[in-house]
């Protein structure tokens, strides 16, 4: 479906700037850049998380965001022991790099579907209860805003980030 929205181009640019990051949000790729490996699973004293914890929690919510927006097969995880990693720090530094490609992959897939001018951003997902791809990509906008804040704090807590 075409949409016949004038704005509708603009609308997409202001979605993918605000998933990309833009403004006053941290970039995915800044926020887990040069992260030590031997603080991965640190946990400050008296935070609930450890940077893999936020890390795996921000890929595993953002592939179900995803999977919903685009397949209507897709069940999600039991919430919320299917959204949070059970160990609190990856099993090896290969888990680490592979948890943040898949985010990038998952990330680059929403981008296109809001980016695809046949993705009218206001019809409902017809699986859905009223959810719309722009509703759904706002909210993967604000839940990756939200924990990658998180994932700054840590970083800084455990001497980590660079201003």
């Amino acid at each position: 479906m075409t949409i016949k929205d004038p704005h509708g181009s603009a609308l997409r640019e202001h979605v993918l700037y605000l998933l990309n990051g833009g403004g006053a949000h941290a970039r995915f790729n800044d926020v887990v850049k040069d992260m030590p490996e031997e603080l991965r699973g640190a946990r400050p004293n008296g935070l609930p998380h450890s940077p893999w914890m936020l890390l795996e929690h921000l890929r595993l919510a953002q592939w179900d965001i995803l999977e919903f927006s685009r397949n209507s097969k897709h069940t999600s995880p039991e919430w919320p022991t299917g959204y949070w990693p059970n160990a609190e720090a990856p099993s090896s530094a290969a888990a680490w790099n592979r948890s943040i490609q898949q985010f990038r992959k998952d990330l680059k897939t929403m981008q296109d579907l809001v980016a695809n001018p046949k993705t009218d951003p206001y019809a409902r997902i017809p699986w859905g209860d009223g959810q719309t791809i722009l509703r759904e990509a706002l909210l993967l906008a604000d839940h990756n805003a939200y924990h990658l804040g998180q994932l700054v704090d840590l970083r800084r807590l455990l001497g980590a980030w660079k201003e």
